[in-house]
């Protein structure tokens, strides 16, 4: 496969995932902002901390306003990892390598688009901002759905493999890092009803909330859900999820290429690790640290994946 081809559908993937994310963590910031009005604007911040866009933003604004923050994430033309401009990205990456993918991934992306164009070409108010994040979702799901259904599984299905793993991963380290030392006012809290409120609010922002309580009842701790996001492979948006999923695909492409690829090897030892961690460990050493440390390392892996297959975003 041309380097060009890898690359459209690597960083189509990677767009639609983010815009996705946004979107979970907007809806995040807005359930927050319905049951603290107090601290409203502090949760508001931290949403834009977790996209990593506070800079931008502050070049823009003097204070983190639910208004500002909403369309500043949403539809803003100088974010470029607004959802519009993720979504705009992934059409013009697809648009690209469109005679690689199916009728239908086209067609579900193409959709998604014009829908969001309409839905984003005027500033986004309270009242309707549930329906534009459900729409979000909802289009996202589908031209997943259209991956799955309908592609083979081929260099051209692991592209697009690779590049939503490692934009979830990333996701996932980011928001539990942001929760550790921005959402979490003082160290006096952890423990506290405060905390465990926050850190159901982190596990509704992966959609994990109710699984998570499927599987360990009432018990809600620190430990219990950064364990649950970190290491549990049943969950799709878990680093090890990830890390496993993103080995696979790796592993499948290397079959057709001359000798080992060094992100091969990166990508499989970050899972053999994973696999081998205990939560005891990673707190011992340091979450703030481990989080940190995680996403270098996604970032380091998705520069090998560009530089083994040629192709550069």
């Amino acid at each position: 496969m041309l380097g060009r081809t890898a690359g459209g559908l690597f960083w189509m993937f990677r767009y639609l995932e983010r815009s996705e994310n946004t979107a979970r963590l907007l809806e995040t910031g807005f359930r927050i902002a319905l049951t603290s009005s107090n601290e409203a604007e502090t949760e508001w911040e931290s949403i834009v901390t977790t996209a990593g866009v506070r800079e931008l933003y502050l070049e823009k604004y003097d204070t983190f306003e639910q208004g500002h923050v909403i369309n500043f994430l949403l539809r803003d033309k100088d974010n470029p990892s607004s959802v519009m401009n993720s979504i705009e990205m992934a059409r013009q990456n697809a648009r690209m390598v469109r005679t690689a993918l199916s009728a239908e991934v086209w067609e579900a992306t193409n959709e998604t688009w014009m829908t969001m164009k309409t839905a984003l070409a005027r500033p986004v108010s309270v009242k309707n901002l549930a329906e534009v994040l459900t729409s979000v979702r909802q289009h996202s799901a589908v031209v997943r759905g259209a991956l799955h259904g309908t592609m083979l599984r081929n260099e051209i299905f692991d592209f697009a493999r690779i590049g939503t793993f490692l934009e979830r991963a990333d996701n996932t380290a980011r928001i539990l890092d942001v929760k550790y030392y921005i959402l979490l006012p003082s160290s006096a809290f952890v423990g506290s009803s405060m905390d465990n409120n926050q850190w159901e609010t982190i596990l509704r922002s992966v959609s994990a909330l109710r699984s998570f309580r499927w599987l360990n009842e009432e018990e809600t701790s620190a430990m219990g859900i950064a364990k649950f996001l970190i290491l549990d492979k049943r969950m799709p948006r878990s680093l090890a999820f990830c890390a496993s999923k993103l080995a696979g695909n790796l592993a499948y492409l290397q079959r057709d290429h001359d000798g080992p690829l060094p992100c091969v090897e990166m990508a499989a030892q970050v899972n053999a690790e994973l696999a081998a961690l205990t939560v005891d460990q990673i707190f011992d050493d340091g979450l703030h640290e481990f989080l940190e440390g995680s996403i270098v390392r996604i970032a380091e892996i998705a520069s090998q994946i560009q530089q083994d297959f040629r192709f550069y975003g």
